[in-house]
Protein backbone atom coordinates (compact mmCIF):
# COMPACT_ATOMS: atom_id res chain seq x y z
CA UNK A 1 0.00 0.00 0.00
CA UNK A 2 1.40 3.41 -1.02
CA UNK A 3 0.70 6.86 0.35
CA UNK A 4 -0.49 9.86 -1.66
CA UNK A 5 -0.36 13.40 -0.34
CA UNK A 6 -2.77 16.11 -1.50
CA UNK A 7 -2.12 19.73 -0.55
CA UNK A 8 -5.22 21.57 0.69
CA UNK A 9 -3.55 24.88 1.52
CA UNK A 10 -0.09 26.14 2.41
CA UNK A 11 -0.24 24.57 5.89
CA UNK A 12 -2.52 21.55 5.47
CA UNK A 13 -2.13 18.27 3.62
CA UNK A 14 -4.26 15.14 3.32
CA UNK A 15 -2.57 11.74 3.22
CA UNK A 16 -4.33 8.77 1.61
CA UNK A 17 -3.41 5.11 1.48
CA UNK A 18 -3.71 4.20 -2.18
CA UNK A 19 -3.02 1.14 -4.33
CA UNK A 20 -1.11 1.68 -7.55
CA UNK A 21 0.77 -1.50 -8.33
CA UNK A 22 -0.72 -4.06 -5.95
CA UNK A 23 -2.33 -7.09 -7.56
CA UNK A 24 -6.11 -6.92 -6.97
CA UNK A 25 -7.68 -9.64 -4.86
CA UNK A 26 -9.96 -10.78 -7.72
CA UNK A 27 -6.91 -11.63 -9.85
CA UNK A 28 -5.20 -13.34 -6.91
CA UNK A 29 -8.21 -15.64 -6.47
CA UNK A 30 -8.10 -16.67 -10.14
CA UNK A 31 -4.37 -17.27 -9.98
CA UNK A 32 -4.54 -19.41 -6.84
CA UNK A 33 -7.34 -21.48 -8.35
CA UNK A 34 -5.31 -22.45 -11.42
CA UNK A 35 -1.69 -22.34 -10.24
CA UNK A 36 0.34 -25.46 -9.58
CA UNK A 37 1.68 -26.42 -6.17
CA UNK A 38 4.94 -24.60 -6.93
CA UNK A 39 3.14 -21.21 -7.02
CA UNK A 40 3.44 -20.91 -10.81
CA UNK A 41 1.01 -21.47 -13.69
CA UNK A 42 2.35 -24.03 -16.15
CA UNK A 43 1.33 -24.28 -19.79
CA UNK A 44 -1.23 -26.92 -18.80
CA UNK A 45 -2.59 -24.60 -16.07
CA UNK A 46 -2.91 -21.75 -18.57
CA UNK A 47 -4.66 -24.04 -21.04
CA UNK A 48 -7.11 -25.17 -18.34
CA UNK A 49 -7.83 -21.51 -17.49
CA UNK A 50 -8.48 -20.70 -21.17
CA UNK A 51 -10.96 -23.56 -21.49
CA UNK A 52 -12.77 -23.31 -18.14
CA UNK A 53 -12.89 -19.53 -17.62
CA UNK A 54 -12.39 -17.97 -21.03
CA UNK A 55 -14.68 -20.41 -22.83
CA UNK A 56 -12.08 -21.39 -25.42
CA UNK A 57 -12.25 -24.70 -27.27
CA UNK A 58 -10.20 -27.55 -25.85
CA UNK A 59 -8.06 -28.28 -28.90
CA UNK A 60 -4.49 -28.15 -30.18
CA UNK A 61 -4.85 -24.53 -31.25
CA UNK A 62 -5.54 -23.47 -27.67
CA UNK A 63 -2.55 -25.48 -26.49
CA UNK A 64 -0.48 -23.31 -28.84
CA UNK A 65 -2.20 -20.21 -27.45
CA UNK A 66 -1.26 -21.26 -23.92
CA UNK A 67 2.33 -21.70 -25.06
CA UNK A 68 2.33 -18.21 -26.60
CA UNK A 69 1.05 -16.66 -23.35
CA UNK A 70 3.64 -18.60 -21.37
CA UNK A 71 6.49 -17.44 -23.62
CA UNK A 72 5.39 -13.82 -23.73
CA UNK A 73 4.48 -13.12 -20.11
CA UNK A 74 6.91 -15.06 -17.93
CA UNK A 75 9.09 -12.34 -16.46
CA UNK A 76 12.49 -13.69 -17.44
CA UNK A 77 14.20 -16.81 -18.67
CA UNK A 78 14.76 -18.16 -15.15
CA UNK A 79 10.99 -18.52 -14.62
CA UNK A 80 10.90 -21.72 -16.62
CA UNK A 81 8.33 -23.26 -14.32
CA UNK A 82 5.56 -20.89 -15.46
CA UNK A 83 3.81 -17.61 -14.81
CA UNK A 84 3.94 -16.05 -11.38
CA UNK A 85 1.16 -13.83 -10.02
CA UNK A 86 2.52 -10.61 -11.55
CA UNK A 87 2.91 -12.23 -14.97
CA UNK A 88 -0.63 -13.66 -14.87
CA UNK A 89 -1.98 -10.23 -13.88
CA UNK A 90 -0.07 -8.63 -16.75
CA UNK A 91 -1.65 -11.08 -19.18
CA UNK A 92 -5.20 -10.56 -17.91
CA UNK A 93 -4.92 -6.77 -18.26
CA UNK A 94 -3.14 -6.81 -21.62
CA UNK A 95 -4.35 -6.36 -25.21
CA UNK A 96 -3.71 -10.09 -25.71
CA UNK A 97 -6.83 -10.62 -23.59
CA UNK A 98 -9.15 -8.46 -25.70
CA UNK A 99 -12.94 -8.79 -25.26
CA UNK A 100 -13.46 -8.91 -29.04
CA UNK A 101 -12.65 -11.47 -31.69
CA UNK A 102 -9.25 -11.03 -33.39
CA UNK A 103 -9.20 -7.89 -35.61
CA UNK A 104 -9.63 -9.54 -38.98
CA UNK A 105 -12.35 -9.68 -41.61
CA UNK A 106 -14.47 -12.76 -40.99
CA UNK A 107 -17.85 -11.91 -42.53
CA UNK A 108 -18.46 -13.24 -46.08
CA UNK A 109 -17.66 -10.33 -48.42
CA UNK A 110 -19.04 -11.79 -51.64
CA UNK A 111 -22.66 -10.68 -51.21
CA UNK A 112 -24.22 -7.62 -52.94
CA UNK A 113 -23.30 -4.28 -51.33
CA UNK A 114 -26.91 -3.84 -50.22
CA UNK A 115 -26.38 -6.71 -47.74
CA UNK A 116 -23.93 -4.69 -45.63
CA UNK A 117 -24.01 -1.82 -43.18
CA UNK A 118 -21.43 0.74 -44.28
CA UNK A 119 -19.54 3.16 -42.02
CA UNK A 120 -20.94 6.46 -43.32
CA UNK A 121 -20.02 10.08 -42.74
CA UNK A 122 -22.17 13.20 -43.13
CA UNK A 123 -20.67 16.48 -44.41
CA UNK A 124 -17.32 14.75 -44.11
CA UNK A 125 -15.28 17.90 -44.86
CA UNK A 126 -16.43 19.97 -41.85
CA UNK A 127 -14.11 20.35 -38.87
CA UNK A 128 -16.78 21.43 -36.37
CA UNK A 129 -20.37 22.64 -36.31
CA UNK A 130 -22.66 22.77 -39.34
CA UNK A 131 -23.01 26.55 -39.43
CA UNK A 132 -19.67 28.37 -39.22
CA UNK A 133 -16.83 25.85 -38.94
CA UNK A 134 -13.90 25.42 -41.28
CA UNK A 135 -13.96 23.02 -44.24
CA UNK A 136 -10.82 20.94 -44.67
CA UNK A 137 -9.39 17.66 -45.89
CA UNK A 138 -8.30 16.81 -42.32
CA UNK A 139 -11.64 15.32 -41.17
CA UNK A 140 -11.86 13.33 -44.42
CA UNK A 141 -8.46 11.77 -43.79
CA UNK A 142 -9.29 11.12 -40.14
CA UNK A 143 -12.58 9.45 -41.11
CA UNK A 144 -10.90 7.17 -43.65
CA UNK A 145 -8.25 6.21 -41.11
CA UNK A 146 -11.06 5.31 -38.70
CA UNK A 147 -12.55 2.91 -41.24
CA UNK A 148 -15.28 5.16 -42.70
CA UNK A 149 -16.25 3.93 -46.19
CA UNK A 150 -18.77 6.57 -47.31
CA UNK A 151 -17.59 10.17 -47.66
CA UNK A 152 -20.02 13.01 -48.41
CA UNK A 153 -19.00 16.13 -50.35
CA UNK A 154 -21.34 19.07 -51.08
CA UNK A 155 -20.50 20.59 -54.48
CA UNK A 156 -21.26 24.25 -55.23
CA UNK A 157 -20.05 26.77 -57.84
CA UNK A 158 -17.36 29.11 -56.50
CA UNK A 159 -17.88 32.89 -56.34
CA UNK A 160 -16.76 33.32 -59.95
CA UNK A 161 -18.97 30.45 -61.11
CA UNK A 162 -16.13 28.83 -63.08
CA UNK A 163 -15.13 26.01 -60.69
CA UNK A 164 -16.75 23.60 -58.24
CA UNK A 165 -15.84 23.83 -54.59
CA UNK A 166 -16.80 21.88 -51.46
CA UNK A 167 -18.81 23.75 -48.82
CA UNK A 168 -21.98 23.58 -46.78
CA UNK A 169 -24.29 25.81 -48.77
CA UNK A 170 -26.39 28.48 -47.08
CA UNK A 171 -24.10 28.68 -44.04
CA UNK A 172 -21.01 30.57 -42.94
CA UNK A 173 -18.71 27.55 -43.30
CA UNK A 174 -15.58 28.14 -45.37
CA UNK A 175 -14.99 26.28 -48.67
CA UNK A 176 -12.24 23.80 -49.53
CA UNK A 177 -11.00 22.96 -53.03
CA UNK A 178 -12.62 19.88 -54.57
CA UNK A 179 -9.26 18.71 -55.94
CA UNK A 180 -7.79 18.67 -52.42
CA UNK A 181 -10.68 16.54 -51.17
CA UNK A 182 -10.38 14.08 -54.04
CA UNK A 183 -6.62 13.80 -53.54
CA UNK A 184 -7.13 13.15 -49.80
CA UNK A 185 -9.59 10.35 -50.58
CA UNK A 186 -7.31 8.82 -53.22
CA UNK A 187 -4.25 8.89 -50.93
CA UNK A 188 -5.92 7.52 -47.79
CA UNK A 189 -8.91 5.47 -48.97
CA UNK A 190 -7.33 2.07 -48.43
CA UNK A 191 -4.92 2.59 -45.53
CA UNK A 192 -7.22 0.76 -43.10
CA UNK A 193 -9.53 -1.24 -45.34
CA UNK A 194 -9.23 -2.59 -48.87
CA UNK A 195 -12.97 -2.51 -49.44
CA UNK A 196 -14.65 0.13 -51.66
CA UNK A 197 -15.08 3.77 -50.75
CA UNK A 198 -18.28 5.49 -51.85
CA UNK A 199 -18.21 9.25 -52.45
CA UNK A 200 -21.67 10.78 -52.26
CA UNK A 201 -21.95 14.10 -54.09
CA UNK A 202 -24.69 16.49 -53.03
CA UNK A 203 -24.22 18.66 -56.09
CA UNK A 204 -25.61 22.08 -56.97
CA UNK A 205 -23.74 22.58 -60.23
CA UNK A 206 -24.40 23.80 -63.74
CA UNK A 207 -24.15 21.32 -66.58
CA UNK A 208 -20.75 22.77 -67.57
CA UNK A 209 -19.41 22.40 -64.04
CA UNK A 210 -20.70 18.83 -63.92
CA UNK A 211 -18.61 18.06 -67.00
CA UNK A 212 -15.61 19.73 -65.37
CA UNK A 213 -16.06 17.70 -62.17
CA UNK A 214 -16.37 14.51 -64.22
CA UNK A 215 -12.96 15.15 -65.83
CA UNK A 216 -11.44 15.97 -62.44
CA UNK A 217 -12.76 12.78 -60.84
CA UNK A 218 -11.69 10.58 -63.75
CA UNK A 219 -8.19 12.11 -63.84
CA UNK A 220 -7.73 11.79 -60.06
CA UNK A 221 -8.88 8.20 -59.56
CA UNK A 222 -8.16 6.69 -63.00
CA UNK A 223 -8.41 2.89 -62.70
CA UNK A 224 -9.47 3.17 -59.03
CA UNK A 225 -12.86 4.45 -60.21
CA UNK A 226 -15.67 1.95 -60.67
CA UNK A 227 -18.00 2.92 -63.54
CA UNK A 228 -20.67 0.27 -64.20
CA UNK A 229 -21.22 1.33 -67.82
CA UNK A 230 -24.99 1.18 -67.43
CA UNK A 231 -27.71 3.14 -65.66
CA UNK A 232 -29.67 -0.01 -64.93
CA UNK A 233 -27.71 -2.31 -62.63
CA UNK A 234 -30.00 -5.11 -61.50
CA UNK A 235 -27.84 -5.85 -58.47
CA UNK A 236 -24.96 -4.10 -56.75
CA UNK A 237 -21.55 -5.81 -56.93
CA UNK A 238 -19.96 -7.29 -53.79
CA UNK A 239 -17.35 -5.57 -51.61
CA UNK A 240 -14.87 -8.31 -52.52
CA UNK A 241 -15.28 -7.66 -56.26
CA UNK A 242 -14.73 -3.91 -55.67
CA UNK A 243 -11.52 -4.19 -53.65
CA UNK A 244 -9.48 -1.01 -54.04
CA UNK A 245 -12.25 0.82 -55.93
CA UNK A 246 -14.01 4.13 -55.38
CA UNK A 247 -17.63 4.69 -56.40
CA UNK A 248 -19.62 7.86 -57.04
CA UNK A 249 -23.19 8.17 -55.78
CA UNK A 250 -25.28 11.23 -56.60
CA UNK A 251 -28.38 12.65 -58.21
CA UNK A 252 -28.57 15.59 -60.64
CA UNK A 253 -29.20 18.96 -58.97
CA UNK A 254 -32.46 20.84 -59.10
CA UNK A 255 -30.98 24.31 -59.27
CA UNK A 256 -29.94 24.40 -62.94
CA UNK A 257 -31.82 21.52 -64.54
CA UNK A 258 -35.38 22.43 -63.73
CA UNK A 259 -37.43 24.03 -66.54
CA UNK A 260 -40.45 26.21 -65.97
CA UNK A 261 -42.62 23.27 -66.92
CA UNK A 262 -41.16 21.00 -64.24
CA UNK A 263 -41.48 23.84 -61.70
CA UNK A 264 -45.21 23.92 -62.36
CA UNK A 265 -45.36 20.15 -62.04
CA UNK A 266 -43.58 20.37 -58.69
CA UNK A 267 -46.13 22.87 -57.38
CA UNK A 268 -48.86 20.40 -58.37
CA UNK A 269 -46.94 17.61 -56.61
CA UNK A 270 -46.71 19.65 -53.43
CA UNK A 271 -50.45 20.32 -53.47
CA UNK A 272 -51.01 16.59 -53.91
CA UNK A 273 -48.62 15.71 -51.06
CA UNK A 274 -50.38 17.92 -48.57
CA UNK A 275 -53.73 16.23 -49.27
CA UNK A 276 -52.63 12.64 -49.95
CA UNK A 277 -54.02 10.39 -47.19
CA UNK A 278 -51.35 7.76 -47.79
CA UNK A 279 -48.55 10.22 -47.15
CA UNK A 280 -47.46 10.06 -43.46
CA UNK A 281 -49.09 12.84 -41.48
CA UNK A 282 -45.92 14.16 -39.90
CA UNK A 283 -44.35 14.50 -43.33
CA UNK A 284 -47.13 16.52 -44.95
CA UNK A 285 -45.90 19.88 -43.73
CA UNK A 286 -42.63 18.80 -42.17
CA UNK A 287 -39.90 19.00 -44.76
CA UNK A 288 -40.91 20.54 -48.06
CA UNK A 289 -37.43 22.01 -48.19
CA UNK A 290 -36.05 18.48 -47.93
CA UNK A 291 -38.35 17.31 -50.72
CA UNK A 292 -36.94 20.14 -52.87
CA UNK A 293 -33.48 18.67 -52.38
CA UNK A 294 -34.46 15.25 -53.81
CA UNK A 295 -34.62 15.21 -57.59
CA UNK A 296 -36.70 12.47 -59.26
CA UNK A 297 -34.80 9.96 -61.37
CA UNK A 298 -36.67 11.08 -64.49
CA UNK A 299 -34.62 14.33 -64.56
CA UNK A 300 -31.29 12.51 -64.74
CA UNK A 301 -31.28 12.74 -68.54
CA UNK A 302 -30.53 16.46 -68.21
CA UNK A 303 -27.18 15.81 -66.49
CA UNK A 304 -23.90 16.17 -68.40
CA UNK A 305 -23.21 12.79 -70.07
CA UNK A 306 -19.61 12.62 -68.75
CA UNK A 307 -20.93 13.19 -65.26
CA UNK A 308 -23.75 10.68 -65.64
CA UNK A 309 -21.26 8.05 -66.80
CA UNK A 310 -19.42 8.28 -63.44
CA UNK A 311 -22.45 7.49 -61.29
CA UNK A 312 -22.22 3.97 -59.91
CA UNK A 313 -25.04 4.34 -57.36
CA UNK A 314 -27.93 6.40 -58.68
CA UNK A 315 -29.77 8.41 -56.06
CA UNK A 316 -33.12 10.18 -55.95
CA UNK A 317 -36.77 9.86 -55.04
CA UNK A 318 -39.40 8.73 -57.51
CA UNK A 319 -42.35 11.04 -58.04
CA UNK A 320 -45.24 10.52 -55.67
CA UNK A 321 -45.43 9.67 -51.99
CA UNK A 322 -43.47 7.39 -49.73
CA UNK A 323 -44.94 4.21 -51.19
CA UNK A 324 -43.58 5.21 -54.60
CA UNK A 325 -40.19 6.07 -53.09
CA UNK A 326 -39.96 2.54 -51.67
CA UNK A 327 -40.91 0.73 -54.86
CA UNK A 328 -38.34 -1.90 -55.80
CA UNK A 329 -37.60 -1.94 -59.53
CA UNK A 330 -36.34 -5.46 -60.36
CA UNK A 331 -34.39 -4.02 -63.30
CA UNK A 332 -32.63 -1.17 -61.49
CA UNK A 333 -31.15 -0.73 -58.02
CA UNK A 334 -30.75 2.75 -56.55
CA UNK A 335 -30.21 4.83 -53.41
CA UNK A 336 -32.91 6.62 -51.45
CA UNK A 337 -32.11 9.29 -48.84
CA UNK A 338 -34.37 10.05 -45.89
CA UNK A 339 -33.82 12.41 -42.99
CA UNK A 340 -33.98 10.97 -39.48
CA UNK A 341 -37.37 12.70 -39.14
CA UNK A 342 -38.71 11.14 -42.33
CA UNK A 343 -37.65 7.68 -41.18
CA UNK A 344 -39.13 8.24 -37.73
CA UNK A 345 -42.48 9.20 -39.28
CA UNK A 346 -42.45 6.43 -41.88
CA UNK A 347 -41.38 3.46 -39.76
CA UNK A 348 -44.64 2.95 -37.86
CA UNK A 349 -46.66 2.39 -41.06
CA UNK A 350 -44.07 1.31 -43.61
CA UNK A 351 -41.51 -0.58 -41.51
CA UNK A 352 -41.64 -3.83 -43.47
CA UNK A 353 -41.69 -2.00 -46.81
CA UNK A 354 -38.49 -0.19 -45.82
CA UNK A 355 -36.85 -3.51 -44.92
CA UNK A 356 -37.92 -5.02 -48.25
CA UNK A 357 -36.56 -2.00 -50.14
CA UNK A 358 -33.17 -2.26 -48.41
CA UNK A 359 -32.75 -5.92 -49.36
CA UNK A 360 -31.67 -4.80 -52.85
CA UNK A 361 -31.42 -0.99 -52.73
CA UNK A 362 -29.49 1.48 -50.61
CA UNK A 363 -31.16 3.57 -47.93
CA UNK A 364 -29.21 6.51 -46.56
CA UNK A 365 -30.37 8.23 -43.35
CA UNK A 366 -28.97 11.66 -42.54
CA UNK A 367 -29.20 14.03 -39.53
CA UNK A 368 -31.97 16.60 -39.48
CA UNK A 369 -30.98 20.12 -40.49
CA UNK A 370 -31.41 21.57 -37.02
CA UNK A 371 -28.38 19.66 -35.71
CA UNK A 372 -26.13 22.67 -36.19
CA UNK A 373 -23.89 21.48 -33.35
CA UNK A 374 -22.98 18.34 -35.35
CA UNK A 375 -24.82 16.09 -32.90
CA UNK A 376 -26.29 12.75 -33.98
CA UNK A 377 -29.34 10.51 -33.60
CA UNK A 378 -29.89 6.91 -32.50
CA UNK A 379 -28.38 4.80 -35.32
CA UNK A 380 -30.28 1.67 -34.27
CA UNK A 381 -33.44 3.08 -35.87
CA UNK A 382 -31.70 2.93 -39.24
CA UNK A 383 -30.00 -0.42 -38.73
CA UNK A 384 -33.13 -2.29 -37.61
CA UNK A 385 -34.78 -1.19 -40.89
CA UNK A 386 -31.81 -2.36 -42.97
CA UNK A 387 -30.45 1.10 -43.82
CA UNK A 388 -26.92 0.58 -45.13
CA UNK A 389 -25.78 4.20 -44.90
CA UNK A 390 -26.62 5.68 -41.50
CA UNK A 391 -24.81 8.98 -42.05
CA UNK A 392 -23.20 10.52 -38.99
CA UNK A 393 -21.45 13.75 -38.10
CA UNK A 394 -17.96 12.58 -37.12
CA UNK A 395 -16.85 16.03 -35.88
CA UNK A 396 -18.06 15.81 -32.29
CA UNK A 397 -18.69 13.13 -29.70
CA UNK A 398 -21.48 11.65 -27.60
CA UNK A 399 -23.17 8.35 -26.93
CA UNK A 400 -24.64 7.94 -30.42
CA UNK A 401 -21.28 8.48 -32.11
CA UNK A 402 -19.76 6.02 -29.62
CA UNK A 403 -22.43 3.51 -30.66
CA UNK A 404 -21.52 4.03 -34.31
CA UNK A 405 -17.83 3.52 -33.54
CA UNK A 406 -18.73 0.40 -31.56
CA UNK A 407 -20.76 -1.14 -34.37
CA UNK A 408 -17.89 -0.80 -36.83
CA UNK A 409 -15.34 -2.40 -34.56
CA UNK A 410 -16.95 -5.57 -35.88
CA UNK A 411 -15.60 -7.53 -38.85
CA UNK A 412 -12.03 -6.39 -38.30
CA UNK A 413 -12.91 -2.69 -38.44
CA UNK A 414 -13.03 -2.83 -42.26
CA UNK A 415 -16.04 -0.46 -42.47
CA UNK A 416 -18.45 -3.14 -43.72
CA UNK A 417 -20.64 -5.23 -41.39
CA UNK A 418 -22.79 -7.96 -42.89
CA UNK A 419 -26.47 -7.52 -42.12
CA UNK A 420 -28.13 -10.25 -40.05
CA UNK A 421 -29.90 -12.86 -42.18
CA UNK A 422 -33.33 -11.77 -40.94
CA UNK A 423 -32.90 -8.39 -42.69
CA UNK A 424 -32.09 -9.88 -46.12
CA UNK A 425 -34.26 -13.00 -46.18
CA UNK A 426 -37.81 -13.52 -47.46
CA UNK A 427 -40.24 -15.98 -45.88
CA UNK A 428 -42.28 -18.71 -47.63
CA UNK A 429 -45.22 -16.30 -48.04
CA UNK A 430 -43.00 -13.49 -49.35
CA UNK A 431 -42.98 -11.84 -45.91
CA UNK A 432 -40.02 -9.89 -44.57
CA UNK A 433 -38.91 -8.85 -41.09
CA UNK A 434 -41.30 -6.52 -39.28
CA UNK A 435 -39.34 -4.07 -37.06
CA UNK A 436 -42.50 -3.10 -35.15
CA UNK A 437 -43.13 -6.58 -33.70
CA UNK A 438 -42.16 -7.45 -30.14
CA UNK A 439 -39.49 -10.14 -30.30
CA UNK A 440 -38.66 -12.87 -27.77
CA UNK A 441 -35.43 -12.77 -25.77
CA UNK A 442 -32.77 -14.87 -27.56
CA UNK A 443 -29.82 -14.37 -25.22
CA UNK A 444 -29.03 -13.10 -21.77
CA UNK A 445 -25.74 -11.21 -21.48
CA UNK A 446 -24.12 -11.25 -18.03
CA UNK A 447 -21.50 -8.58 -17.36
CA UNK A 448 -19.47 -8.45 -14.16
CA UNK A 449 -17.47 -5.25 -13.74
CA UNK A 450 -14.49 -6.42 -11.67
CA UNK A 451 -11.99 -3.56 -11.48
CA UNK A 452 -10.33 -0.68 -13.29
CA UNK A 453 -6.77 0.61 -13.61
CA UNK A 454 -4.54 3.06 -15.45
CA UNK A 455 -5.95 6.48 -14.52
CA UNK A 456 -2.88 7.25 -12.40
CA UNK A 457 -0.76 6.79 -15.55
CA UNK A 458 -2.89 8.63 -18.12
CA UNK A 459 -4.05 11.51 -15.89
CA UNK A 460 -2.41 13.87 -13.43
CA UNK A 461 -3.01 13.29 -9.71
CA UNK A 462 -5.28 16.33 -9.48
CA UNK A 463 -7.16 15.88 -12.77
CA UNK A 464 -10.35 14.58 -11.13
CA UNK A 465 -10.07 16.09 -7.66
CA UNK A 466 -7.57 18.61 -6.34
CA UNK A 467 -7.78 17.36 -2.76
CA UNK A 468 -8.20 13.57 -2.94
CA UNK A 469 -7.92 10.50 -5.19
CA UNK A 470 -10.83 9.98 -7.58
CA UNK A 471 -14.23 8.42 -6.78
CA UNK A 472 -15.05 6.23 -9.78
CA UNK A 473 -18.25 4.43 -10.74
CA UNK A 474 -19.31 2.69 -13.95
CA UNK A 475 -22.40 3.14 -16.09
CA UNK A 476 -23.34 0.28 -18.40
CA UNK A 477 -26.11 -0.21 -20.95
CA UNK A 478 -27.04 -2.98 -23.38
CA UNK A 479 -27.94 -0.89 -26.41
CA UNK A 480 -30.59 -1.74 -28.95
CA UNK A 481 -32.92 1.13 -28.24
CA UNK A 482 -32.43 3.99 -25.77
CA UNK A 483 -31.73 1.64 -22.87
CA UNK A 484 -31.48 3.06 -19.38
CA UNK A 485 -27.98 2.86 -17.93
CA UNK A 486 -27.25 0.76 -14.87
CA UNK A 487 -24.60 1.90 -12.40
CA UNK A 488 -22.12 0.37 -10.00
CA UNK A 489 -21.51 1.76 -6.55
CA UNK A 490 -19.04 4.62 -6.14
CA UNK A 491 -15.58 3.59 -4.93
CA UNK A 492 -14.18 6.54 -3.02
CA UNK A 493 -10.59 7.83 -2.95
CA UNK A 494 -9.16 5.02 -5.09
CA UNK A 495 -7.00 4.96 -8.22
CA UNK A 496 -7.44 1.19 -8.55
CA UNK A 497 -11.19 0.74 -7.92
CA UNK A 498 -12.68 -2.73 -7.41
CA UNK A 499 -16.45 -2.98 -7.93
CA UNK A 500 -17.11 -6.69 -8.56
CA UNK A 501 -20.77 -6.12 -9.54
CA UNK A 502 -22.79 -8.10 -12.09
CA UNK A 503 -25.49 -6.87 -14.48
CA UNK A 504 -27.81 -8.75 -16.84
CA UNK A 505 -29.07 -7.66 -20.24
CA UNK A 506 -31.81 -9.57 -22.12
CA UNK A 507 -31.18 -9.42 -25.89
CA UNK A 508 -33.94 -9.71 -28.48
CA UNK A 509 -31.73 -8.79 -31.46
CA UNK A 510 -28.22 -9.85 -30.34
CA UNK A 511 -26.92 -9.52 -33.92
CA UNK A 512 -27.29 -5.72 -33.72
CA UNK A 513 -26.87 -5.17 -29.98
CA UNK A 514 -24.07 -3.10 -28.47
CA UNK A 515 -22.67 -2.84 -24.97
CA UNK A 516 -21.89 0.73 -23.91
CA UNK A 517 -19.66 1.30 -20.88
CA UNK A 518 -18.77 4.64 -19.35
CA UNK A 519 -16.65 5.39 -16.29
CA UNK A 520 -17.57 8.51 -14.33
CA UNK A 521 -15.78 10.24 -11.47
CA UNK A 522 -18.30 11.24 -8.82
CA UNK A 523 -18.57 14.87 -7.81
CA UNK A 524 -20.77 16.11 -5.00
CA UNK A 525 -21.84 19.03 -7.21
CA UNK A 526 -23.32 16.41 -9.59
CA UNK A 527 -21.11 17.74 -12.40
CA UNK A 528 -19.38 14.39 -12.68
CA UNK A 529 -16.09 14.05 -14.54
CA UNK A 530 -15.58 11.80 -17.53
CA UNK A 531 -13.27 8.84 -16.90
CA UNK A 532 -13.45 6.90 -20.17
CA UNK A 533 -15.88 5.01 -22.38
CA UNK A 534 -16.17 2.23 -24.90
CA UNK A 535 -18.86 0.56 -26.98
CA UNK A 536 -18.57 -3.08 -28.03
CA UNK A 537 -20.50 -5.13 -30.64
CA UNK A 538 -22.08 -7.94 -28.65
CA UNK A 539 -21.99 -10.26 -31.66
CA UNK A 540 -18.18 -10.28 -31.37
CA UNK A 541 -17.81 -10.47 -27.59
CA UNK A 542 -15.66 -13.28 -26.22
CA UNK A 543 -16.70 -14.87 -22.95
CA UNK A 544 -14.53 -14.97 -19.85
CA UNK A 545 -12.45 -12.41 -17.96
CA UNK A 546 -11.33 -9.75 -20.44
CA UNK A 547 -9.36 -6.50 -20.46
CA UNK A 548 -11.53 -3.72 -21.90
CA UNK A 549 -9.59 -0.68 -23.07
CA UNK A 550 -11.34 2.66 -22.57
CA UNK A 551 -11.36 5.63 -24.92
CA UNK A 552 -11.64 9.39 -24.59
CA UNK A 553 -14.69 11.32 -25.76
CA UNK A 554 -13.42 11.32 -29.35
CA UNK A 555 -13.13 7.55 -29.41
CA UNK A 556 -9.32 7.47 -29.14
CA UNK A 557 -7.95 4.77 -26.83
CA UNK A 558 -6.13 5.71 -23.66
CA UNK A 559 -2.71 4.10 -23.34
CA UNK A 560 -3.27 2.55 -19.89
CA UNK A 561 -6.89 2.96 -18.72
CA UNK A 562 -8.89 -0.26 -18.87
CA UNK A 563 -11.45 -2.35 -17.02
CA UNK A 564 -11.32 -6.01 -16.13
CA UNK A 565 -14.74 -7.44 -17.00
CA UNK A 566 -16.24 -10.93 -16.99
CA UNK A 567 -18.65 -11.68 -19.87
CA UNK A 568 -21.04 -14.61 -20.11
CA UNK A 569 -24.07 -15.62 -22.18
CA UNK A 570 -27.19 -17.66 -21.50
CA UNK A 571 -28.78 -18.77 -24.78
CA UNK A 572 -32.51 -19.48 -24.91
CA UNK A 573 -33.87 -22.11 -27.27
Amino acid sequence: MSRATYKICFCMRRIFKVRFRETPEAIEKLFHKYKSENEFMSIDDIHRFLVEVQGERDDAEKKEKAQEIFDKFRHHVFHRKGLNLDAFSSYLLSDDNSPLLPPQVHHPMDKPLAHYFMYTGHNSYLTGNQFCSRSSTEPIIKALRSGVRVIELDLWPNAAGDKAEVRHGGTLTSPVALQKCLNAIKDHAFEISKYPVVITFEDHLTRDLQASVAKLVAKTFRDMLFCPGTDNMKEFPSPESLTGKTMISTKPPKEYLETQDTKEKRVTQRMKYTTDEEFPGDLKAQDLAIEEAHMPDEDEDAAAPEYRHLIAIHAGKLKGGLQNWLKDNPNKVRRLSLSEQELESAKTIHGSEIVRFTQRNFLRIYPKGTRLDSSNYNPFIGWIHGAQMVAFNMQGYGKYLWMMQGMFKANGGCGYVKKPDFLVSVGPNNEVFDPTKTLPVKKLLKVRIILGKGWDVDFSWTHFDRFSPPDFFVGIAGVSTDAVMKYTKVIQDEWLPVWDEEFEFPLTVPELALLRIEVIEFDTSRKHDFGGQTCLPISELRTGVRAVRLCNRKGEEYSSVRLLVHFGFVIFS
